[in-house]
This record gives C-alpha cells, structure tokens and sequence, in this order.
C-alpha cells in the first residue's frame, strides 16, 4: 500500500495546517465505506473525505465528492447529531503507525463541552472509521467487528476503543538512521535489501523501501548476504535523508504514472526507480495527488456497485436474446431444404399413374436436370400417392413461410441484441445517480423493467449533454444516454450542425454546432476524438468515426432509442485522449 504512515504524517500536517479550528458544517455518508465533512474556517471551506474501502482507503481533502444517496445511513445522523457543529481541535497519529485521530471539540445535550473522536483506520481490508466519544467508548463504526470475525479487538458499540496492536518495526521519529541500518543488518541473509527495509522500519511502503534499495545499492536490490561494505556505508546515508524528510514534514508528493497515464504509485519524495518505465509528476499537496491518483478508480467501483442490478438484468436479457438467435438460426438452417420438398412433391404429382399406395419410397427421374438421375423419394404407406404430394407440398409451404418469419425475428432480435449493447455502453460511461436514474427510465420506457408501483418521488429533470469547446471556438455537444442522443440529434441540432458517431462502434452521439459558420479541419478532428472518446472504443487507437450533416441524418419508425441511420458520410480514424477530453470540457458541463 502507498499510503503508509510516513505519508499519513504528512496528511496530518496538511490537515493540521489548513483545517484546524473548523467547524463541522454538513456530514455525508455516500456510500458503507465513505464519510465526506465539510469543514469550514473563517476564510475558506474544506471537503474532507474519510474512506475505508479496501483498495483505496486515505483520508484528504478532496475536490471530487461522491453524490450522495436519497436517505442517509444510521452512522451518518448519528454523526450528524452528534458531531455537527465541533470544531476540530486536534490530528494526531501514533508514531507512523497507518491511523488518524481527528479531536473535536463538541457541545453534548446538556450544554458541556466534550471532546469526540473519529479513528481513521488506514490497514487494506481491515480499514475502519471510529466514532468515539469523550469516554474513550465506541459510539459506532463504519465497520462492525464482533466476536464471529475476530477474538482478538472488538469493534462493537459500547466498548472501549483499542489502537490496533503495533508491529514490531522501528519508528523514524524515534531511532537513529545507525540503528535502523543495525536492525536491517540483523535480517535472513537471503532477504533482498528492499525487503528488510520494509520488514524492520514503521510507516514504510514497498515503493519507499525499494526507492531506499535502489539508491544504496546503485541502482539494484541484492540480498543482504551479497552487499558489499560500500552498499552497508551508503544505507544509513539514505535511511537518514528519509528520517529527515518524515522528522521535518518536508516532502513533496510524487507520483509514478505508466505511458498510457494510468496511475501506478506515489509517494512523499522523488521517485527514480522506474526510470524510462514511468512518467513522475509531482504535486503541490497531498490531497491533491490522492484525488488525482484514486478519484477515476473509485468512480468506476461506486458506478459498479450502484448498477449491479441493471448490469444484471441486462446481461440476462442479452443472454436470452443470444440463446433464442441461436435457436432460430438452426430452425432457419432446416428451412433451406425446402426446395427439396417442392421438387418430391412435384416428381410424385408427375408419376401418380404409375405409383401405388403402401410403398416406403420410391425412385423417379428428376426431369429438372439433365440426363434426368433417378432421385429417391421417401413415402408414407399409409397415405396414396396423391396425399404424399399434397404432403410434401404444405410442407414445402410451411418451411418457406417460416423462413420468412424466422428472417424477421433473427433482424429483430439483432437489433434488439445492438440496442442492448448501447445501453450496457451507456452504463459503462456513466458517472452520477442520476445518469443511471435516466438509463432506468428508458429501459422502463422499453419494457424490460416494470414501472414502480404507488407514489414515487418527483424524478429530476434530464441531465443536460455534455459540453465542450473546440479550439476554434466551436460549441461540441455529446449525448450522455439514448434518449440523450434521440433529443440531440433529431429535436435540438440544427440541420446544418454536423453529427459525429463512432462506426460500427456504441457511442454517444455528437454534435458539432456550426451556427452558420465553416468550422475549421482542427474543429472537425477534435468534434470526432470527443466522439470516440465518449465511446467503447476510448481505449483503442485509429477509432473510424463517421460524421455528416444533422439533415442526412433520419430515425426509422419504432427504431429503439438511440437507433438513427445516416447518409453521404465521411470517415475520419482518430486516437481518443483523455487530457484533449478534459481541456475541451467547459466548466459546469
């Protein structure tokens, strides 16, 4: 984990500095793992988010705050009646140990001041945050532990809050830089040295311990037992320009980034051991690498977890509508013997004279081909010759008009089948309550989900699209959902507006607003990347986006949502880039 405790202490500081003496203004609770303050001073205002979630548990100030849910869990009017209004008197940490203790000084029923404390547990999959009150008693916690998951610390209300038992580790603000290197020293020979760094030093996360290695040993991580006397006179060297940095809250944060720019690690220092494999950008505060380095991760994970049910319900559909696709195809396969049953019948009606009733099958000449083969004909005893024919004939009708059938319902199903892989796109891409609120609406509008019974809560009005500005000063707009794209592109475009939509691919539809104007090649291009980039095909290179005038665009009748066909288009491959995306975006879109 990066966040360790050296980091932790420098959030402490930042906290510290800027927070300290707030009031607690509003409380949120956006979802189990996740509680947001807004504090507030008599200059500025702060969104300080509290998280517990397994794979990105932190705590920091934060510009990105999570939409909260309609009625707020029990912990979060608690915390409200509670804890609503106290100023933040202290942050204090243990050591480097990974926890947090926020002071608050509040006002409790009967007018006294008290002094509340929330414990922000920063351990992987055990992180927890605490509620306790001036007792050192547990009011609550995101997290219940009982005596079912652990013997070993309760967390449960009513009992006293316990720190979580410290490791045997040295810590930095306590030893000397020789000490540390004397218990590094005292490791399995067989140890890499990266490896006993972390093993003996308090705080310390993989990257700080390997960044450690890598500058005593030149570049490499050897295993205690091959270090040579240089490497053990350059450790303490390297270990003491640590110490310092954590003793004197003198970092700067910095952050590993992979060429693609998908975050990879950070830290409180420079990072060298990567070298040409990773960009490293640095940041002005704490908080706002963790919201650059955690924000699009955990947006992705709280859309994946509010929209399990509509995945679900259309990965069921889409599976029944494969299944019956598949089904037909192999009844369609049996149709095409049909010409076969017209030519027994016709070759039976031709030699009536000559066959009688009883026999299993019988052997004709096929005067449709040259020299006139012999074609076997199977027969039914029980029918004469003539009902064999007629037979063969309903038969031969029957296949031809379930071809014909069975031709439009695979087309329906097809289609049905690219209208649901929209909307799993949709879903894919969306970022707030109420762009899954819309994408409900429409799949109630289609009937694949019952409308809500009695009196329901008045719905928001419809998200607006997205808007960007091109470098020519061009209005851009992209549809957030199907009805989006239908009210974009066939109500509010202008016919000489130019429409954008990546081909052969889900995507939003795009519309690049012309007011009259000639909109220049660059405009053109960054409408098409817009459009790719809001799109399955945003991770792909050389997406083929297709764009011509709104008036060549048409949507048949009872065409699903988003569905629309287009003529006299061109195609232009372009590469989606999501730093073009967010300096296109107008603020407020």
């Amino acid at each position: 984990m990066a966040l360790d405790g050296a980091f932790l202490h420098h959030i402490r500081k930042e906290l510290t500095d800027a927070a300290l003496e707030a009031r607690v203004e509003k409380i949120y609770q956006p979802n189990q793992e996740e509680i947001v303050l807004l504090l507030r001073t008599y200059t500025d205002h702060f969104k300080l988010l509290l998280s517990a979630r397994a794979n990105s548990a932190r705590i920091h100030f934060t510009r990105f705050v999570p939409e909260n849910p309609p009625q707020p869990p029990m912990l979060c009017m608690l915390m409200r009646k509670r804890l609503q209004g106290a100023r933040l008197s202290a942050v204090e940490q243990p050591g480097l140990e990974r926890v947090l203790r926020l002071v608050f000084d509040a006002v409790n029923e009967l007018g006294d001041h008290v002094a509340l404390s929330l414990y922000v547990e920063i351990m992987g999959r055990y992180s927890n945050i605490i509620f306790v009150d001036e007792n050192g008693k547990i009011i609550d916690a995101l997290k219940r532990v009982d005596a079912e998951m652990t013997s070993e610390r309760l967390v449960l209300p009513g009992l006293r809050y316990e720190l979580p038992p410290p490791q045997d580790k040295l810590c930095a603000l306590e030893v000397s830089p020789a000490e540390a290197a004397d218990r590094i020293r005292s490791m399995p020979p067989a140890m890499p040295l990266s490896k006993a760094v972390l093993s003996s030093l308090q705080g310390v996360s993989p990257i700080v311990a390997r960044e450690v290695a890598f500058h005593a040993a030149r570049g490499t991580d050897p295993a205690l037992g091959q270090m040579g006397e240089e490497h053990w006179l350059r450790l303490p060297f390297f270990l003491d320009r640590l110490f310092t940095t954590v003793r004197e809250v003198a970092g700067v944060p910095h952050m590993a980034v992979k060429p693609d720019g998908k975050p990879l690690d950070f830290t409180f220092f420079p990072i060298e051991q990567y070298g040409l494999a990773a960009i490293v950008r640095k940041y002005g505060t704490c908080s706002e690498l963790l919201d650059a380095f955690y924000d699009e991760r955990d947006r992705i994970d709280r859309m994946r977890v509010r929209s399990q049910d509509l995945l679900r319900l259309l990965a069921n559909a889409s599976e029944r509508l494969s299944n019956k696709i598949n089904k037909q195809r192999a009844e369609l396969d049996q149709c095409a013997r049909r010409e076969e049953l017209r030519l027994n019948g016709e070759l039976i009606s031709a030699n009536l004279y000559r066959l009688e009733k009883g026999a299993f099958s019988t052997k004709l000449e096929n005067f449709y081909e040259e020299g006139m083969p012999l074609v076997e004909v199977p027969m039914d005893p029980l029918l004469t010759p003539s009902q064999n024919a007629q037979k063969y004939f309903k038969e031969y009708r029957k296949a031809r008009t379930a071809e014909e059938k069975l031709t439009e319902q695979i087309s329906q199903a097809e289609e049905e089948l690219a209208y649901l892989d929209t909307v799993f796109e949709e879903l894919s891409r969306a970022e707030t309550e109420r762009d899954l609120s819309e994408i409900r609406q429409e799949l109630v509008g289609q009937g694949y989900i019952r409308p809500p019974r009695g009196k329901q809560r008045r719905a928001a009005g419809p998200a607006a699209p997205m808007r960007f500005r091109s470098s020519g000063g061009f209005l851009i707009l992209v549809g957030r959902n199907n009805r989006q794209n239908d009210q974009l592109t066939m109500k509010q475009a202008n016919n000489r507006d130019l429409w954008f939509h990546t081909k052969n691919i889900p995507g939003s539809h795009t519309i690049l607003v012309t007011e009259g104007r000639e909109p220049g090649e660059q405009d053109v291009r960054e409408a098409a990347m817009l459009a790719a980039w809001h799109s399955r095909g945003r991770d792909s290179a050389q997406v083929p986006v297709d764009y011509t005038q709104v008036r060549n665009v048409s949507k048949p009748n009872g065409a699903k949502p988003g569905m629309v066909i287009y003529t006299t288009n061109s195609t232009l491959y372009v590469t989606p880039e999501k730093e073009l995306a967010e300096r296109l975006a107008e603020a407020g879109k």
